[in-house]
């Protein structure tokens, strides 16, 4: 009979015994979540400056991570943003450049829209598919709004859709997707599926994209919430100034103050198109858009409780951003002499002290919150005032989670990870091209360029342009432009320059014969 003999058994289990611990899962792959919000402006939460919305979980997150100042989306609306940051590339290089279904010509617009594509296209490889071939667990929930399935852009699984209601039933897209039962509030169930994601995918690395819709249109809080601002509404001294202001188009023939302050509204609630103004809401004080900005928080709550209750917390990154400014002006809809409850339904905050909102290349229609939490890498509760925009995740994303970056995809992409460590970091101008009329405003087409403390905007009709020294003047209420040529001039041909170099597609007037060639500069339309 063989006897065994245990004593080197021991001996290993000893000296095993004397060695550190380590946590199976620093050992593993970082998961990401990246939560991206849905036109929640830069002044919307707690740690960013709000004095009436309440976000407590997002504002925990800046305590244990980082802020940044000085973020932005590399387009004002919905669409041209998600792509930059699912492929690392500017609006204009992939061409899309509006929103998706985008909105129709109108007779008082004096350029045609420029072409544009109306789908990502296929032959970028996004982040998610990168992440995927990498070995991630990939998920996108919520509005992707990209005109494709989201699994043809690398994602594993996906609950998508367009909100027409949140509550249920939130869209017959989602009553096939979403398990709901009625009085469900869509953010709830979203991050529900969230959850069910992370959970089955505890064990493997995984990139959960949660595109929330909220705080997009229709502005419906969730009923409980409403009523907690309700009430706090009620007990707030009234905020001074007006409640709204006209904002004149830039571009388009001078108004006078005078006649600015005279403008009144039809009966049907609508301005006249020729005056090219447009209402933008100045106070913070909409009940049910309160309550869409807290349960959003919430999710982020609950996100963050999963991977502690997992055991995840320390080994996932978390990215939380907004696609776009606040939508301080309505969509599309131009009366304020109407009931609160109307104008609660139609404008959903304000964007000061930044000037202007969704639709607008001012900087509240670009600048936008964001905070990197990054477990044992980055000095909690630290402020970045680096410049960085929507391109630049992919390339920040790789080089955080070790992996090899792709510089031919991302290529207008700049990582940030010097910023996150604290160090020196300059990526350089950032652009925007936007040969479109939004639904938020009557301004021109348009494009812009931020280097350093300067900002200049462009806009087609005229080739109208503004500069402001961003630095001291954020809220962009003094033009530079007279009295500062030599920078106008020099930003100019920096924007002229790099609309050739991404073959950026320009809006041409209807007078024309024939669309323009490729990188062709618009002429002035007769007036």
């Amino acid at each position: 009979m063989r006897t065994w003999n245990s004593t080197p058994l021991l001996a290993l289990c000893a000296l095993l015994s004397l060695m550190p611990c380590t946590d199976v899962h620093a050992q593993s792959k970082p998961n990401v979540i990246f939560f991206l919000v849905d036109d929640l402006g830069w002044r919307d939460v707690g740690c960013y400056g709000s004095q009436f919305y309440e976000t407590p979980a997002i504002d925990q997150l800046a305590k244990e991570g980082m802020l940044f100042e000085n973020a932005y989306s590399t387009c004002h609306v919905c669409s041209p943003s998600r792509a930059s940051i699912l492929t690392g590339k500017y609006p204009a290089r992939t061409n899309l450049t509006e929103w998706l279904g985008g909105r129709p010509e109108r007779d008082y617009e004096m350029l045609h829209h420029g072409e544009k594509l109306t789908a990502l296209p296929d032959e970028e490889q996004t982040l998610a598919e990168t992440l995927h071939k990498h070995g991630y667990a990939t998920a996108n929930y919520g509005k992707a709004h990209l005109n494709k399935a989201p699994k043809t852009y690398g994602f594993d699984e996906a609950i998508t859709g367009w909100v027409r209601s949140y509550y249920h039933p939130f869209s017959p897209t989602y009553t096939k997707t979403l398990p709901a039962e009625q009085g469900d509030y869509y953010t709830d169930k979203l991050t529900d599926a969230a959850l069910d994601f992370i959970q089955r995918n505890k064990d493997r690395p995984f990139f959960v994209h949660l595109e929330h819709f909220s705080v997009h249109d229709p502005i419906q809080g969730r009923k409980d919430l409403v009523q907690k601002y309700e009430k706090k509404l009620a007990t707030m001294p009234r905020q001074e100034g007006p409640d709204y202001l006209l904002e004149p188009n830039p571009d388009g023939p001078a108004i006078s103050a005078e006649k600015l302050n005279a403008l009144e509204e039809n009966d049907n609630g609508t301005l006249h198109q020729n005056e090219r103004v447009w209402w933008v809401k100045q106070k913070q004080d909409n009940v049910e858009f309160a309550g869409m900005v807290e349960a959003t928080d919430e999710s982020l709550g609950r996100i963050r409780a999963k991977l502690r209750e997992l055991g995840l917390e320390k080994n996932t990154i978390i990215i939380f951003t907004s696609d776009n400014g606040g939508m301080a002006a309505s969509n599309q809809y131009r009366g304020i002499n109407h009931p609160r409850k109307t104008l609660n339904s139609r404008f959903a905050s304000s964007n000061l002290p930044l000037r202007g909102a969704k639709g607008w290349n001012y900087e509240g229609g670009i600048r936008v919150p964001l905070i990197v939490h990054w477990p044992g890498e980055i000095q909690a509760n630290s402020t970045s005032n680096a410049i960085v925009t929507g391109t630049d995740y992919y390339p920040t994303l790789l080089e955080m989670l070790n992996l090899p970056a792709l510089p031919e995809q991302h290529v207008d992409g700049r990582s940030f990870v010097p910023a996150l460590k604290a160090e020196d970091y300059d990526r350089g101008p950032i652009y925007w091209h936007f040969p479109h009329y939004s639904n938020h405003g009557f301004q021109s087409p348009g494009g812009a360029v931020r280097s350093g403390r300067y900002k200049l905007l462009e806009y087609y009709e005229n080739g109208t342009v503004q500069l402001f020294d961003l630095e001291n003047d954020m809220r962009e209420q003094n033009d530079l432009a007279k009295s500062q040529p030599m920078i106008v001039k020099k930003l100019k041909q920096m924007l002229h320059d790099w609309r050739d170099e991404v073959d950026a597609k320009m809006p041409y007037p209807k007078t024309a014969t024939s669309k323009p060639a490729p990188g062709a500069r618009v002429a002035k339309p007769n007036r």
